[in-house]
């Protein structure tokens, strides 16, 4: 059997095309992976979007699900901080992004800043399945840009008053899931919470509601179930 320099030679190309074959897969099969789903949480000041979060952080862990966390306020990173200390999420999978001005200004007409920093999150976590991205406390025309997100909610609470989804604002109106948050105080707020609820649902033309209290963590599951199956598609 001959053992001469083009028998080596030969040997090495075909180790080097096989190490290259590899790699072409390798990155064709990351390439093929579809993105995360990126969740808008929009509500007003002291509605309970970040408690809400840190209710539905263990529910996705249950499940299996890949999370990041996007987190706006106007001058501080206050909400990403209090995310991080909570011992619920690796702090390295939660950025903050600081608004500067109307908290809606970048989730709808230039979201780009936390475009940015969702796909930051989405290359040092390539496999995150999801992206929540809370904005900071806005009003009822808060809405979320489709460039942005895939999907997004509206959170309001009992507390603010019963006659929220009477106002007709476009967050309560327009968003893929309203969630009336708080349920608990509406006996000491004066709030009938079954009227409250069927005026929501009237607005919203039957789009879904949900209801919740998330120092229980009442009402949240049925939040992380949907999101699941509305995004995720499992």
């Amino acid at each position: 059997m001959r053992t001469g320099p083009s028998v080596a030679l030969g040997a090495a190309l075909h180790a080097a095309v096989t190490q290259l074959t590899g790699r072409i897969h390798e990155k064709g099969a990351a390439e093929s992976r579809p993105g995360a789903a990126r969740i808008g949480i929009g509500g007003p000041v002291g509605s309970g979007k970040t408690a809400l979060i840190e209710r539905l952080i263990p529910e996705f862990v249950q499940r299996g699900v890949s999370l990041s966390i996007v987190t706006n306020d106007l001058v501080t990173t206050e909400d990403a901080e209090r995310i991080r200390r909570s011992g619920l999420i690796d702090p390295k999978r939660v950025a903050a992004v600081e608004a500067g001005a109307c908290p809606h200004t970048v989730i709808r007409e230039d979201p780009t800043l936390n475009i940015a920093a969702a796909d930051e999150l989405e290359a040092q976590f390539p496999q995150t399945d999801l992206i929540l991205i809370e904005s900071g406390g806005d009003n009822l025309a808060s809405t979320f840009s489709l460039d942005l997100v895939d999907w997004w909610m509206f959170v309001i609470d009992v507390a603010g008053g019963g006659d929220i989804p009477r106002k007709k604002g476009p967050g309560v109106i327009k968003s893929d899931l309203l969630v009336i948050n708080k349920v608990d105080l509406a006996q000491y707020v004066g709030v009938d919470l079954a009227r409250m609820a069927n005026e929501a649902t009237a607005v919203r033309a039957d789009r879904p509601i949900a209801m919740t209290n998330c120092r229980s963590g009442e009402g949240v599951s049925e939040v992380a179930d949907r999101i699941i199956t509305e995004t995720l598609f499992r």
